[in-house]
Order: C-alpha cells, then structure tokens, then sequence
C-alpha cells in the first residue's frame, strides 16, 4: 500500500425484512407506516454512517438505527458483521430495497479512509458532503441539504486535524466524537459553504498526513 491509498469498505451483509413483527418494531419505536427493515453491515463505520444518509436522499426511509462495534471491523463478532450495522425503515420493501442499494453504491463508489502512511496503519477519513439527508442532518443538527465535512483519525491526528481544519476554513464544529469511540477513532462533524467544507478536508488531511510523517516535536 501507498501513501494516501484508498482503504475501501466492504458491504458485508445486507437484508428487507418486508413486514416487520410487531415487537420488533416497538422495540425500535416504528411508526405504524413503516413496516419494512433494511438491514446493512459494513466493515468500515464512517463510511456506512455517510452511505446510509446518502440512500435517505434515494428513497422514502428513515434511518432508525446505525451503531459502531467496539473494536472495529478486527474484532468483529462474526464473518459478516463488521464494524457497524445499520437499519433503514420504510413504508413498503421496495423503498428499504432502494435506500439499501444506493447505500451500497455509496460505500463502493465515494465513501472510504485513505491510507496516512505506507503501511496503511494509520487512515483517516476526509469526507465533504454537499448535500446531507435526513440522517446526518439529525446527527449534526442542520437543515436537510446543508453541507458537511466528515472528519475521522486517530484520536491526536484528528485533535491537531480538527483544529487546522477550523482555522483553514468558515466553518462551525457540530459534532465532536470525543476519543475513544467505540472503534478508538476520534472526528467531527462541520458546517459551512460548500467550498469551506472542502477547504476543511483539505486541511484536515494535511494536517494528518505531517503527524504521521513526523509524530516527534521538531
């Protein structure tokens, strides 16, 4: 592996439950409209986070459930688990079966962590949204459409990163993922144009990139 090589997710299992049991759906408060489940694991956690708000934009679904493992995709439970799982509803399988395909398409085609050094042990994930669903919309606290930079390292390479990226660019920090997350990764969620999310990955990254070239204070 290269520096600054994609470290791409893998779709791992995805299921339609076309009529959810009555239990199950009070257990995750449904509304009595939707009545189907998609279900969707992956190995790489931000990345399905920013996958599934993009199949909220696809299909008339809401996202009821999305949670992290701790440990990460290494330590999963089991083959097909990952390091997240996430749950879609909606009103009939054909909608869930919508949102889960644009999600996958997401994941394969946008959504990934790059490699920080040669070694492809240290990632980051430097992610502009231009426009966000109804998921990271709640997540962050904006309005539906609003842009997001989605920045996620290792938690003294996201704490220096967060901070260049704040300075580079206007933005507003809606969202601190305080270490240790569930996956021991650290980021945040922030706001602004278009053009000043980009302005903050950008930094983001590089600030990144000089702490794994040179973790020593010079």
């Amino acid at each position: 592996m290269a520096l600054l090589d994609p470290i791409k997710p893998q779709i791992l299992a995805v299921r339609v439950i076309p009529n959810v049991h009555p239990g199950l759906a009070d257990r995750l408060k449904l509304r009595p409209e939707q009545r189907s489940l998609g279900l969707i694991t992956c190995t790489s956690d931000d990345a399905l986070y920013t996958s599934i708000d993009a199949g909220t934009k696809m299909a008339d679904v809401e996202v009821v459930y999305a949670k992290s493992f701790y440990a990460g995709a290494a330590h999963a439970s089991g083959p097909l688990s990952g390091e997240i799982v996430a749950l879609f509803a909606g009103p009939d399988p054909s909608e869930v079966r919508a949102a889960l395909e644009a999600t996958q398409a997401y994941a394969e085609k946008e959504a990934w962590f790059y490699a920080a050094n040669e070694a492809g042990t240290n990632a980051f994930f430097a992610h502009t949204i231009s426009q966000t669903g109804s998921y990271l919309s709640r997540q962050a606290g904006v309005a539906r459409g609003a842009p997001l930079a989605y920045l996620i390292a290792c938690p003294l390479e996201a704490t220096v990163g967060l901070d260049a990226a704040l300075k580079a660019a206007d933005v507003e920090m809606k969202v601190w993922y305080e270490p240790p997350s569930e996956t021991n990764f650290s980021g945040g969620l922030l706001t602004g144009s278009q053009s000043a999310c980009r302005a903050a990955c950008d930094a983001f990254r590089e600030a990144v990139l000089d702490v794994a070239k040179h973790p020593s204070l010079r």
